[in-house]
C-alpha cells in the first residue's frame, strides 16, 4: 500500500513540476496575466481539471515560479558579499556567479524580469518577499565586514538593497546581452561585466566614506 502511495505522489509530483515546466516555457512570449490554465494543460498533455489539484489558480502557479527561480539563489547572493576577499575579489565573483546563472536559466530571468512589475498582485509581492529575504541576508553579511562599524541597522538594509537591485539589473542586462546576434554575444556580455563592475566598484566607494 505504501508502495503505490508513493507511486502515486511522485507521479503528482511530475505533474506539478511539468505544469510549471510548460507555464515557463508558455511565457517565454506572454506574461501570466493573459497565461490561461487551459494553454497550460493543453502543453502538458492533461485535462484542465488536473491543474487544480496542483494550483489554485495561475497566480497560484506564478508564485511557485517565483520560489523556483529565486528560492534556490540564497546560499548564493550570500557567497556574493560574504567577506572572504578582497573587494574587487568579490565584484568578480559576483559578475561570474550572475552572469553563470542567467545562462544556465535565463526563462527564470526573463520571469521575474517581467513579472515584478507586472499586473499579478499575488506574484509581484511573492517577488518582493523573496527580495526582501536577500537584503536581509546581504545586510547580515555586511554586517560582519569591518567596514561596516558604526553603520545603522537602518544604513546597512539601504546598502543591501542596492547590492540586491545591482544584481538583479546586472543579471537583465546579461540576459539582454544573450538574446542578440549570436557573433556579437562575447563582446556584449563583456560590455555587461566591465559596466556591472564599475557601477558596484561605485557603491563600495560610497560605502567605504558614508561616514565621512
Amino acid at each position: 500500500m505504501s508502495h503505490t502511495l508513493g507511486i502515486r505522489q511522485a507521479q503528482k509530483l511530475k505533474t506539478r513540476q511539468a505544469l510549471l515546466d510548460a507555464a515557463l516555457g508558455l511565457l517565454e512570449e506572454q506574461s501570466l496575466s493573459s497565461l490561461g490554465l487551459r494553454e497550460v494543460t493543453r502543453a502538458v498533455g492533461v485535462a484542465p481539471t488536473a491543474f487544480y489539484r496542483h494550483f489554485r489558480s495561475t497566480a497560484d502557479l506564478g508564485v511557485a515560479l517565483v520560489e523556483e527561480a529565486l528560492g534556490s539563489l540564497h546560499p548564493m547572493i550570500r557567497t556574493t558579499v560574504s567577506t572572504t576577499g578582497d573587494s574587487e575579489e568579490r565584484i568578480t565573483r559576483t559578475i561570474e556567479l550572475i552572469a553563470r546563472h542567467v545562462d544556465g536559466y535565463p526563462a527564470h530571468v526573463r520571469f521575474i524580469a517581467r513579472e515584478r512589475h507586472g499586473g499579478v498582485q499575488p506574484v509581484r509581492e511573492a517577488i518582493r518577499d523573496q527580495l526582501a529575504r536577500f537584503a536581509q541576508e546581504v545586510k547580515d553579511e555586511l554586517a560582519k565586514d569591518p567596514v561596516s562599524a558604526g553603520w545603522t541597522e537602518d544604513d546597512l538594509l539601504m546598502l543591501a538593497h542596492l547590492y540586491v537591485d545591482q544584481m538583479l539589473i546586472t543579471a537583465s542586462l546579461f540576459l539582454e546581452a544573450l538574446e542578440g546576434p549570436e557573433r556579437e554575444r562575447e563582446e556584449r556580455t563583456r560590455h555587461v561585466a566591465q559596466v556591472a563592475t564599475r557601477q558596484m566598484r561605485l557603491i563600495g566607494l560610497g560605502r567605504h566614506h558614508w561616514l565621512d
